[in-house]
C-alpha cells in the first residue's frame, strides 16, 4: 500500500512567495534604472530587477534545505511556468490592435511597450538563464548539505549562489545585450549585478538561518539528498 506524500504548512506559501518575486523581477523591475549615489562607490546604476532576483535564490535556498531538492526543484518549475506564461502574454497583449475608441490609446499603447515590451533577446535569455541557474543552486547546496553532514550553511547557501548566480549572469546577458552593448559594458555589468546578487546573499544570511530554524522545528523536516535522482526534468517529489 502506497503512503500518502506528506503535507507540510508553509510550503506552498513558500511557492507563492517565490513565484511572486520572479514575476516582480520580470515584469517591473525591467522598466526601470535605478541610480543611486553611495558614499564609497559614488553614483551607481542598476536595473530596478536586481532589487526581486536575489529574493529568489533565497526562497529556493530555504527550500532546498528544509524540504530538499525534489521539492525546491517543483517550486522552479513553476516559476518558470509563471515567467513564461507572463511573457507570452505580455507579447499577445501587446500585440492585439487597441481601441481607436479609447481615449487614451495613443499614450497607453506606447507606455505600455515601453514597460512590459522587453525584446525577445531579453525574455528567452531570462528564462534560460533563470532555469540553469535556480537549478545549479539548488542542486549545488543539496550535494553540499549532504558532504557537509549539515553544518555550515552559510557556506552552502552563498556558495551555491555564488555558482549558480554566476552562470545566470554568464548566460543571460550575453544572450539579451551581446553585439547590443560594448564587450567592456557588458562585463562590467554582469561583474557589477554578480557582486550585488551575492552581497544580498550574505547580507541576509542572518534571516536564512532563522527561517530555515522554524521551518525545520514547524514542519519536522530537515531533508538530506542522499538518494534523490537531480535531473531537473521531473515533477517526482
Amino acid at each position: 500500500m502506497t503512503q500518502p506524500a506528506k503535507t507540510y504548512k508553509y510550503y506552498e506559501l513558500i511557492m507563492a512567495a517565490f513565484v511572486a518575486v520572479l514575476l516582480c523581477s520580470n515584469l517591473i523591475g525591467p522598466a526601470k534604472v535605478v541610480q543611486l549615489d553611495l558614499p564609497i562607490f559614488g553614483k551607481v546604476d542598476f536595473g530596478a530587477g536586481n532589487l526581486f532576483f536575489p529574493l529568489s535564490y533565497i526562497f529556493g535556498d530555504i527550500l532546498t534545505e528544509v524540504y530538499g531538492y525534489a521539492l525546491a526543484r517543483r517550486v522552479i518549475w513553476a516559476g518558470f511556468g509563471a515567467m513564461a506564461f507572463a511573457t507570452f502574454m505580455s507579447w499577445v497583449v501587446l500585440t492585439l490592435p487597441a481601441s481607436p475608441d479609447e481615449p487614451f490609446s495613443a499614450q497607453l499603447q506606447p507606455a505600455l511597450v515601453t514597460c512590459f515590451g522587453s525584446g525577445w533577446r531579453i525574455a528567452v535569455g531570462s528564462l534560460i538563464a533563470f532555469f540553469i541557474g535556480d537549478f545549479l543552486n539548488s542542486y549545488v547546496l543539496a550535494k553540499l548539505k549532504v558532504r557537509t553532514k549539515g553544518k555550515h550553511l552559510w557556506m552552502r547557501t552563498i556558495g551555491s549562489t555564488i555558482v549558480g548566480q554566476a552562470v545566470d549572469s554568464l548566460v543571460f546577458y550575453p544572450l539579451a545585450f551581446f553585439g547590443i552593448w560594448s564587450t567592456s559594458t557588458l562585463l562590467a555589468v554582469m561583474f557589477a549585478n554578480w557582486c550585488f546578487k551575492v552581497a544580498v546573499e550574505i547580507f541576509m544570511t542572518p534571516v536564512t538561518y532563522w527561517t530555515c530554524a522554524k521551518l525545520k522545528s514547524v514542519e519536522g523536516v530537515d531533508a538530506y539528498d542522499t538518494k534523490t535522482d537531480f535531473t531537473p526534468f521531473s515533477l517526482k517529489a
